[in-house]
Formats: C-alpha cells, structure tokens, sequence
C-alpha cells in the first residue's frame, strides 16, 4: 500500500471512530432522556407523543430542533389541571420517524400533525405552535381551518425572512452526504464549540433552565439524527411561507400571538408587529423575555393558551 492508500485508510479509520463516537453518545444522550410518552403508527412511521389532562383539546407543536419536552418544564402540567394536553415530537423530531423522502415542508408537516390529530381522535383542537411549529400551525389553519377551534402562537415564525439568524448557519448544508459527514463526524464537537449560542441567542437575555437538558429534551439535539432532520427542517422552512402569508387574511379561526420583546433568534417586529399590521384581526402580546417562552416562563404561557381557550369556545 502506498502513502495515498494509507493516508486514505487512517482517513477512514477517523471518520469510523468520530461516528462510533457519536452513536455511543447518542446512546448515553438516550439513556438519560427517554421517551417519556407513548406511540402510534401515521405514514411517517412511529409518532411519539403525550396525552393527559381532561377537558377542551389542546395540541402543543414544537420548534426546529426541538421536541415535546420544550412544553415540558411546567407547561403541560399546569394546561393539564384543566384541558386535555396533546403534545407531539414533530415527524423527524425527538422519538418520532420521518426518513429523508418524506417531505419537510410547513405545509406537508401540517398534514402529518392532522393524520396524528385524526389517528387520536381529536375534533377542533386549540393549536399551540411555537417557533417552526407555528409556521405549522399556520398551514394547519390554512389547510384545514374547519377543523380547529383556533391558534395560540408563541414566538413564531409567521414570514419569509431575508436574513435569518447565525444560529441556523450550521443547518445550511445543501449535500445530503456532506450533511451525513457532518452529523456522524463532527456534529457533537460542533454543538458543544459554542455554547454561547444557546446561551445567548437561543435562550438569550433569559437564562438556560437547569432542566432543559434532560427534562426540557436538550441533550437530544446531539444525536445525529437529530441534525440530518432538523437541517432538512431549516432548508425547507421558508419554502411555504410567502404563500401561506397570502392567505392570513382569510382565516375565520381566531389566532393570538404571544412573543418575546427581546427575542435573538426570530424579529418579533416582523413575525408580530408587521404581521399584526397586515392581518390586523389576529392579536398579539407582547411580554419581556426571549424566544423559548415554554420552557423559560411556562406559568405566562399556560395563561396565555388559557385565555385564548376560553375565548374560542
């Protein structure tokens, strides 16, 4: 063997063990988050969710990268003590399935959310979206308003975006196999090189709950799996957006928005103001805090979902 073919072997011999290195993490990562809900089968394969709680229907969808323990550092208790609490890892997302030629898009999303909804039974839910997962909850109403009592958004993503956040930079690779190298060799050293993304644009001015790695469902963004879908999440993200903004204006659901003033990861002057002062009939809060609203001030989200519940019975 010559030098080419031995530098090419040492190559692969790297890039086995940095991915045996992430499987062996991922398995610890899983250890110590498990899923905490139960399952049932949709087209996109296993869909892990929870439900508990009685009374009006409430469907909680989470952001890009995240899964239902984002609702689950006191939101979903407190919702529970008198709805009935939905909460679901998007396909692709947490414990959930979505192999890689099964649409990303909003729109596509929002009917995967349905088919979970129709296989639970459920009829004209409140929808709670936040971040990304408003943008699905906005397909939702679009697609299917009839069958939705109404939306509470949080922090969401609501219009096409010219210059999104450095956070997303790393979700931007095009080359489904230079995606798979990133996620199986260097995803996990990447994640842990600059905390202070989570730190201060994620989370930011608010600080990381003590819990969110475990409880809140953080640890699991490390897997690399996590990564492949979450980045296919981002590319198609912006994809249905122009033209669901169209149709806003003819939703008969009623929609609220909460958002976070000092919001570092989406403008809450475009994804609120501006989209207030184009539909001005859906409404908007605005509270002190940033964008991961659930998990940092979960007692002011559950009051505001509650509101909004009781106003669109």
């Amino acid at each position: 063997m010559g030098p080419v073919g031995i530098a090419a072997a040492v190559l692969a011999l790297v890039l086995v063990g940095f991915a045996v290195r992430s499987w062996w993490i991922s398995r610890q990562v899983e250890k110590q988050v498990p899923p905490r809900g139960s399952f049932i089968e949709i087209s996109t394969g296993r869909l892990h969710h929870i439900d508990c709680g009685r009374g009006p229907v409430v469907v909680l969808i989470h952001g890009l990268g995240g899964n239902l323990g984002n609702f689950d550092l006191g939101l979903i208790d407190e919702l529970a003590r008198d709805h009935r609490v939905i909460a679901i890892d998007r396909p692709g997302s947490g414990y959930s399935d979505r192999t890689d030629d099964i649409p990303a898009n909003v729109r596509a999303q929002a009917v995967q959310v349905r088919e979970a909804l129709n296989a639970l039974k459920i009829r004209r839910p409140l929808v709670v979206g936040h971040s990304l997962g408003g943008a699905v909850a906005l397909a939702l109403a679009a697609d299917f308003g009839d069958d939705l009592r109404g939306l509470a958004l949080i922090s969401p993503l609501t219009l096409p975006v010219r210059d999104p956040s450095p956070a997303f930079k790393a979700y931007e690779i095009q080359s489904p196999l230079l995606r798979r190298i990133v996620a199986w060799v260097l995803w996990v050293t990447m994640a842990r090189s600059k905390p202070e993304i989570l730190s201060d644009v994620v989370f930011g001015p608010e600080a990381i709950p003590p819990e969110y790695a475990t409880r809140g469902g953080g640890l699991l963004a490390l897997r690399p799996w996590n990564f492949l879908q979450t980045s296919r999440d981002y590319q198609a993200s912006g994809r249905d957006l122009r033209g669901l903004a169209e149709r806003y204006g003819e939703f008969t659901i009623p929609v609220r928005i909460l958002y976070g003033e000092d919001d570092h990861l989406l403008d809450p002057a475009l994804h609120g103001d501006t989209l207030i002062a184009r539909v001005p009939q859906f409404g908007l809060v605005k509270v002190p805090g940033g964008h991961m609203l659930p998990l940092t001030q979960p007692l002011r989200c559950a009051d505001f979902i509650r509101r909004a519940s009781l106003a669109m019975k």
